[in-house]
């Protein structure tokens, strides 16, 4: 991974990674997660096109220290505000999971921020947007001991087939412990994320956006995420078949190829 640089904001420095060249693309990470989760193959396939920075939320590895009770508006804001540090009037914004619900918020207060949009295994709202996968990831956070976390966290990420594959727990355990994530954090991310509902307002949503979701996420349902795309007027759907939750780790390639077609329109 690059070296980490620190963006200053309003509210504390944020820690990012940049790689690449061209068009500046935005990632913006879901609850738990942080820039290791986006993968080596997936940075690597989009900084060919792109100047990609990945950043941590607040509370998240050497970002600064969060506060019980912010939410989605707090974390959209320290968003924009790594636009502004890196100088970057516009940019293609890219959001996963809490990081697509955060996305929204962005792309809905600063429209003219935004080149093209991607919303990646997210919903509109909460009506029946949760898989059963879910309840893991708080059970991550109040495990006893990191393994048993580690492999809550995979067994809701992952879809049955890659969780099968030898070698791959062990990748991804490696990749999470790279950066701290405590677990009251998740708690508090997943409470801000809960009080998400865009749906009244993505029907107004005039951006170029891109909706992907693995049809066997098991944190958030595919329906969710089609129901963006209903939502948001001449929106791009890709679904990714047999691909869990976190579909840009289990399989970067075809995520790369899907997000890159549609930034590079």
């Amino acid at each position: 991974m690059p070296e980490i640089q620190f963006a200053p904001t309003p509210a504390g420095d944020l820690a990012y990674v940049r790689r690449g060249s061209g068009s500046p693309l935005l990632l913006v990470m879901g609850v738990a997660g942080h820039h290791r989760m986006w993968s080596e193959e997936f940075l690597d396939a989009l900084a060919e096109e792109h100047d990609v920075v990945a950043f941590d939320n607040r509370g998240i590895g050497q970002s600064f220290r969060a506060e019980p009770g912010f939410t989605l508006d707090d974390l959209a804001a320290d968003a924009v505000a790594v636009l502004d540090h890196l100088g970057w009037e516009t940019a293609h914004l890219m959001g996963i999971s809490m990081g697509g619900a955060i996305a929204q918020v962005v792309a809905l207060t600063h429209p003219g921020r935004v080149r093209t949009l991607v919303l990646g295994c997210t919903w509109p709202d909460g009506d029946d947007a949760w898989a059963p996968g879910v309840t893991k990831l708080a059970d991550a956070a109040n495990a006893g001991d990191a393994l048993s976390s580690a492999r809550l966290m995979f067994e809701a990420n992952v879809s049955p087939a890659c969780a099968a594959v030898p070698g791959r727990f062990e990748a991804f355990c490696e990749d999470a412990a790279a950066v701290k994530v405590p677990g009251p954090v998740i708690l508090m991310q997943m409470g801000a994320a809960i009080a998400h509902h865009a749906s009244d307002r993505l029907t107004g949503l005039a951006l170029p956006t891109l909706v992907v979701h693995g049809t066997v996420d098991d944190v958030i349902k595919v329906e969710a995420g089609q129901r963006i795309a209903d939502l948001v007027p001449d929106a791009g759907l890709a679904l990714l078949e047999g691909v869990g939750h976190m579909f840009f780790w289990e399989a970067p390639s075809r995520s790369a190829e899907v997000v890159l077609a549609h930034t590079s329109a």
